[in-house]
């Protein structure tokens, strides 16, 4: 009877067991059952001791609910007529009468031509800037001079929006220091903040200013993480540095930087709506004209609200569309994603 069960429980072409009898395939429930109550009053005394861990989570998680996600009952105006002084959830249903007034409006179109052409510019030159830069300080071996290229870097992102628009509006002024430049070169003084085709560029060149030394943290930190027995095996084989940074360096903080990217891509339309609003004139309109400034003008000087908020809603969707789109592709061929 021994070597019968032996037989049937041993896989086809395994060698005989010698000694024990293989253990049985068949768990007894009961045993199951009473291994699965230890595991799950393991995790049920793991949570009551780590309570306090709990109770720190506690005060975010209402930060949130009062201040992200209860506003968003707001958003019902987008479908109902806002009357001052009336119910702040309108006083009648409209159903997408707002919606349609904003497809029909050929301001809206235009503020979003510019809203993505700005988005985009500022992706494509201010997104690798910091990525650069950090390759860049990582190869540098005198520590003196990469803290003080780190230093100076900072500095603008410490700045009031206030100060950073004073700044820029003094640099491109007439008598400005590129003026200044221009006229000893021979030519003539261009008044930037009021002729409409310098806007953009004006807009992303300061804001690799003011963001690329704060995003170079980020990727500095991920390169300490990089094992560096790497970097001496590549030397032993013959690698260059270039041929490092490619194959050693960037797949190490390629985690960070698609993490990032994501993000990035998730405040795509969001450009910066405050230094925007701060240099921007009538003049410059066509081009320096987004959502966020035509939404505060619609919305605060207009005290039109729900149409307001039917463009901020369309604003929210495309934002969240553009997310997950950007987190899918991710996954598929980067093998990386937030969720």
């Amino acid at each position: 009877m021994t070597e019968a069960v032996d037989v049937v429980s041993r896989p086809l072409g395994a060698p005989r067991a010698s000694g024990r009898p293989a253990p049985s395939a068949v768990v007894d429930p009961g045993r199951r059952g009473r291994r699965g109550g230890r595991r799950s009053g393991g995790r049920r005394s793991s949570r009551r001791g780590d309570w306090q861990l709990y109770t720190l989570v506690v005060v975010p998680v209402i930060w949130f609910i009062v201040f992200r996600y209860a506003p968003m009952v707001g958003n019902v105006i987008a479908f109902r007529r806002f009357v001052p002084g009336g119910s702040m959830y309108g006083e009648e249903w409209v159903g997408l009468k707002y919606v349609e007034m904003f497809i029909a409006d050929p301001t809206f179109w235009r503020v979003f031509r510019n809203t993505v052409v700005i988005g985009f510019s500022t992706l494509l030159v201010s997104f690798p800037a910091p990525i650069i830069l950090a390759l860049l300080l990582n190869e540098v071996r005198r520590i003196w001079f990469k803290k003080i290229v780190q230093t100076v870097s900072y500095l603008p992102h410490f700045l009031s929006m206030v100060i950073i628009a004073g700044i820029i509006m003094e640099v491109v002024a007439v008598d400005g220091p590129i003026n200044a430049l221009i006229t000893a070169l021979g030519g003539q003084a261009v008044n930037f903040i009021q002729t409409a085709s310098a806007f953009v560029p004006i807009y992303v060149i300061s804001d690799v200013w003011q963001t690329v030394g704060w995003g170079t943290i980020l990727y500095l930190a991920a390169l300490t993480a990089i094992d560096q027995t790497l970097y001496e095996a590549a030397q032993i084989d013959g690698a260059n540095r270039w041929q490092q940074t490619w194959h050693i360096t960037l797949p190490g903080i390629r985690p960070t930087i698609v993490t990032l990217l994501i993000l990035n891509v998730g405040s795509f339309l969001a450009v910066g709506f405050e230094k925007i609003l701060l240099i921007y004139n009538p003049l410059t309109y066509e081009t320096g004209d987004v959502i966020s400034t035509y939404l505060y003008r619609v919305g605060l000087q207009s005290s039109n609200f729900s149409y307001a908020a039917a463009i901020g809603l369309f604003e929210s969707l495309i934002g969240l569309i553009m997310v997950m789109a950007a987190n899918l592709a991710s996954r598929k061929f980067a093998k990386t994603s937030l969720w």
